[in-house]
């Protein structure tokens, strides 16, 4: 079955049809400066033939999620870790859904690097699930670098090798190259060089003209043709368009981007005297809200001497047996009061266990607590979890009984800890940052966190990954529970 596409009409008044098999077969290449109707071009090609084939489109503006909602298309942000998204990509070709990835938001770094995970995804897929699929991509000058620049070499080669798969071995594997550039110039040689399809647009410089003009077949006296085209207007050649250059202006589109071109609109009237306020007096928003001082209060020598004087009447007086079992289920609450008063002061969560724990049984004598203090093993247990600020609150008691019997398998100080990463995961919650698990172990140490986490992948407990806007992502492997994506550098 042949299916012709209507892209626009030629000039000469007749209708631009293109054979999609054709197209499928033979790929397509996309050439034109910033303004010059690619995106409108690329959003029309989509349009005309999403009710014909499976598309994938690889987005890094986010320019073409308008699609979903008129023809059906999945919107795959870029989140979550990269194997993730190769198993997103592998479950798009086996269940044969058209999707857009929006790469919108990341830098040019992991764009590459998540651009290229998914087309690997698409193109490993097993041999079964070869259906046919357009692949377009727009800015590939941005996936397919003819030189080095500011990225990572790793994350330039993983991109550029996925899309020479994609243009010299995806025709046996259903997969059919759209790509769309600027420049030809910034472009890859040889990933260029696979198109047989070619609409190219305005351009300006002499290499690119010269370029287009050789691609097209065309004399170099003629290359100034793509200085004048309009917006909008493309010269067509190949298999699947024109045996010969022909000039098309491409139709209208149904759905509209995210972006397009600025519109001009008169500027507000106001005197002078209120535009100077507007930008030189600080709003609300942007008031600095004054880092409160810890001012502490001067104790006097009767003071520390009554302090002492008590200390020293509590430690002789003799602790009260308990009576009842109600007595050793205050006892509980009493202790969990005291190291809270203890950590409510100023440095209390960095200093020694030594210190702490001489302070907490001096508080204990005062207090008469049943049972006298426990020993320090039990109260550094106790302490781990009041730094981590662990309140179980609404958490099913069920739930967190089974992180506490996984908790309990760490050494005593890491233990809140890795309570700490329980609720948040139980909760659905970001990932702790650096400072928080540090503070939750007794330190200011960013790197003693990371330390942490590394010993409780080291031992099994949890398994750390990075999604690819390189937030943290926490798994408790006892439990099956996982943390929302948190930014390791937060405060």
């Amino acid at each position: 079955m042949t299916v012709s596409i209507d892209i626009g009409e030629v000039t000469s008044g007749s209708r631009a049809l293109m054979d999609l098999e054709e197209l499928l077969a033979t790929r397509l290449l996309v050439q034109g400066n910033s303004g010059s109707g690619k995106s409108h071009l690329l959003r029309r090609l989509l349009e005309q033939s999403s009710q014909w084939v499976q598309q994938a489109i690889i987005d890094p503006e986010g320019d073409f999620v308008s699609l979903a909602e008129k023809y059906g298309h999945v919107v795959v942000d870029a989140v979550g870790t990269e194997k993730d998204l190769q198993m997103i990509a592998g479950r798009v070709r086996q269940h044969r859904v058209s999707v857009i990835l929006n790469l919108d938001g990341l830098d040019a770094d992991r764009q590459m690097k998540a651009a290229a995970t998914f087309l690997d995804g698409l193109f490993d897929a097993d041999r079964d699930f070869w259906y046919p699929m357009l692949v377009v991509v727009d800015e590939a000058q941005l996936f397919a670098p003819a030189a080095a620049g500011e990225v990572s070499e790793e994350a330039r080669r993983r991109s550029l090798g996925a899309m020479t798969n994609l243009m010299c071995r995806g025709r046996k594997r259903g997969l059919a190259g759209v790509i769309a550039t600027q420049r030809l110039a910034k472009l890859a040689k040889n990933v260029a060089a696979e198109a047989s399809n070619f609409l190219m647009g305005r351009t300006f410089l002499d290499i690119d003209m010269a370029r287009a003009s050789d691609l097209l077949g065309m004399e170099r006296r003629q290359a100034e043709t793509f200085r004048n085209l309009e917006r909008g207007h493309f010269v067509a050649l190949g298999p699947a368009l024109s045996r010969r250059p022909v000039p098309v202006k491409i139709g209208p589109v149904e759905t509209s981007g995210m972006g397009g071109s600025p519109k001009l609109m008169p500027l507000p009237e106001q005197p002078k005297q209120e535009a100077e306020d507007l930008i030189f007096t600080r709003s609300a928003e942007e008031m600095v809200t004054p880092r409160p001082r810890l001012v502490e209060p001067v104790a006097s020598t009767d003071d520390v001497l009554n302090q002492l004087t008590s200390a020293g009447d509590a430690q002789d007086a003799d602790v009260e047996a308990p009576t009842n079992l109600l007595d050793f289920g205050e006892r509980d609450e009493v202790i969990d009061r005291i190291i809270s008063e203890i950590l409510e002061e100023p440095e209390a969560a960095f200093q020694p266990i030594a210190s702490l724990y001489q302070d907490f049984q001096v508080r204990c004598r005062i207090g008469k607590l049943v049972g006298g203090a426990p020993d320090l093993q039990s109260f550094r247990e106790k302490l781990s979890v009041a730094r981590a600020g662990v309140e179980k609150g609404d958490i099913d008691d069920s739930e967190w009984q089974k992180a506490e019997l996984v908790a309990h398998e760490l050494p005593e100080d890491m233990r809140g800890v890795y309570l700490l990463l329980a609720k948040a995961a139980l909760a659905k919650a970001p990932c702790p940052g650096n400072i928080a698990l540090a503070t939750a172990y007794g330190t200011r140490s960013p790197g003693r966190a990371r330390w942490l986490l590394s010993h409780m992948e080291e031992r099994g407990f949890i398994v750390c990954a990075t999604d690819l806007r390189g937030n943290r992502i926490v798994t408790l492997t006892d439990l099956g529970w996982q943390t929302a994506p948190g930014d390791e550098a937060a405060a």
